[in-house]
């Protein structure tokens, strides 16, 4: 701040603001416009994390904000370096992960004569964002704050982008100490009517199921979510996968869901995920409750088939759920509604017996001998955090390994993340073990991150499942046009773990499935990021379906 002047610089105002409404961390990779942040935060108590690239901070805040509720920041600089950021504000958004994307700018007093780096970057975010937007002035930079962190959480939690002029952060207030409203969000609480009327077509519905989006599939919500099906006997489930009713960590649940006569969607958005509610994987008859803090969500079922909607938003609705339904008789439920929890949950578990036999060739693991090696590693190990991405190698842990804490890439489907993700996850979590179980086309998205978490003392295990090939498009082209016509998807059988060993990590080759459990102890025993290089089969990801009777 200025001090013979008494009025703080715009980027003072920034930095301030975050402090004050409760940021702790920011990611962020420098650059000419947002330097004047950089010199702002000095001798404040916000810790900064500087990577490598943009995408990076994005994804950190993106896990952040899975992982811990808040609003995980990013701060880049202008032109290039906000649509690097950019392109990751799409896997937030479908994850439904509070991030603020603070973006430098050029200079409003340049704008249109050829500014350097100039570029309307709130339009370009727009369509990845909850909101966009560019401040006008250094007299409102509190309030673009304060509004940015509360849209982020409010309703459905999301990212939100806010362009921020340099000469606005170079530039003094007016006033000696610019205020700002709290950004206190406004809880969408369901009525009570709207949780009567849910309850009983839950009560009328003889296979009902309750599906819950993103938003409620991290800790708080899981939890809630585990509260609702005692209360109810009706099975809960969270959905979060671009697999959707493929998802292998959901087993064959395909299978139960097109018997069910009623699906409530609780902030689960009626998507491609659920094959839009169509027959066949969703029987013709079904009914839908649909309770969303996005209103034109319900216009998505076909009329006849909406039995009860209403606006509210995901979490206070299970819980206000669970509170009515906790306090009815059990009698009041069906009885033949007894059997259907128990056969929704024997199909959600199953897992192939078959797979308990799979073995690799020589040189190199199954992904189910990868995976039971990780599920070992988390049980002598507990308390840690999973993360998986990839296309094909990242169903199989979801499949196979459970762990506390869970991050993928999302209903985006986007792959690349899983790296900044471990960092995050670490920052988190300083004691318990984090593995990312990642292919080695994702491993190169981000490999410089390695860099960052040296420099930050970070560790993590990366298992990356190295088949030397794209291996999600290697697989259509199979299945579409023919193995003769399966091309240009190969990789090298790269040395990952040197390449994390040269950057001041640990790092192993694997070729054996009996060697997988001494590599995981070694490299959790060495104290550094680690790269565990496995040579896997490329085989495609699981389709899990129990197979029929007779």
């Amino acid at each position: 701040m200025d001090q013979s002047r008494g009025r703080p610089r715009g980027a003072d105002i920034v930095v301030e603001t975050l402090e004050r409404l409760g940021v702790r961390r920011i990611f962020t990779l420098s650059g000419n416009h947002i330097m004047p942040i950089f010199d702002a935060l000095l001798g404040t108590d916000i810790a900064v994390v500087h990577v490598r690239q943009e995408a990076a901070c994005v994804h950190m805040a993106d896990a952040w904000g899975r992982l811990t509720g808040e609003v995980g920041v990013a701060l880049v600089t202008g032109g290039q370096g906000q649509t690097n950021g950019a392109a990751a504000l799409f896997t937030a958004l479908a994850a439904e992960s509070p991030v603020l994307l603070l973006s430098g700018h050029a200079g409003l007093s340049e704008i249109g004569r050829g500014a350097f780096q100039e570029l309307a970057q709130a339009d370009i975010a727009r369509p990845m964002t909850k909101a966009s937007w560019t401040s006008a002035s250094v007299d409102t930079l509190a309030d673009d704050i304060t509004r940015a962190l509360r849209i982020a959480r409010e309703g459905r939690p999301g990212p939100v982008h806010l362009s921020l002029p340099v000469d606005l952060l170079e530039a003094q207030a007016e006033t000696a100490s610019p205020a700002a409203a709290e950004a206190a969000i406004q809880v969408g609480e369901p009525s009570t009517d709207l949780v009567a009327a849910v309850a009983a077509e839950l009560g009328r519905a003889q296979r009902p199921l309750i599906l819950c989006g993103p938003v409620a599939c991290g800790a708080e919500g899981r939890a809630r979510m585990t509260a609702l099906e005692a209360a109810s006997g009706v099975p809960v489930l969270g959905m979060e996968s671009p697999r959707g009713l493929n998802d292998p960590s959901l087993g064959a649940f395909a299978e139960v869901l097109a018997q069910a006569d009623c699906l409530v969607l609780v902030g689960k958005p009626l998507d491609f995920t659920l094959k839009f509610g169509e027959a066949p994987a969703v029987a013709p008859a079904c009914r839908f409750v649909v309770v969303d803090p996005d209103p034109g969500l319900a216009a998505r079922v076909d009329p006849a088939r909406l039995a009860v909607s209403g606006t509210a938003d995901a979490l206070p609705t299970l819980a206000a759920l669970a509170r009515y339904l906790d306090a009815r008789s059990a009698g009041d439920r069906p009885d033949d509604q007894t059997g259907w929890p128990a056969a929704v949950r024997a199909a959600v578990a199953y897992r192939p017996p078959d797979w308990d036999d799979r073995r690799g060739s020589e040189g190199r693991l199954h992904p189910v001998e990868l995976c039971r090696g990780v599920a070992a590693f988390f049980d002598r190990h507990p308390g840690g955090t999973l993360i998986c991405d990839g296309g094909e190698i990242g169903q199989w842990p979801q499949a196979l390994v459970k762990a506390p804490r869970r991050l993928i890439n999302g209903v985006s489907g986007t792959i690349g993340a899983s790296l900044p993700f471990a960092l995050a996850a670490r920052l988190h979590d300083p004691a318990g073990p984090v593995v990312a179980v990642l292919g080695d086309g994702t491993f190169g998205f981000h490999m410089a991150e390695f860099d960052t978490a040296v420099r930050y003392g970070l560790p993590f295990i990366a298992v990356v499942g190295n088949d030397a090939r794209w291996n999600a498009e290697y697989q259509i082209q199979l299945r579409n046009y023919g193995p003769e016509r399966a091309r240009h998807c190969d990789l090298l059988s790269s040395r990952y773990d040197r390449v994390v060993t040269a950057l001041g990590g640990h790092g192993a080759l694997v070729t054996r499935a009996e060697d997988l459990p001494q590599a995981l102890e070694e490299a959790h025993a060495s104290g550094l990021p680690a790269c565990l290089n496995v040579l896997i089969e490329s085989v495609p990801a699981p389709v899990i379906r129990r197979p029929k009777a007779g």
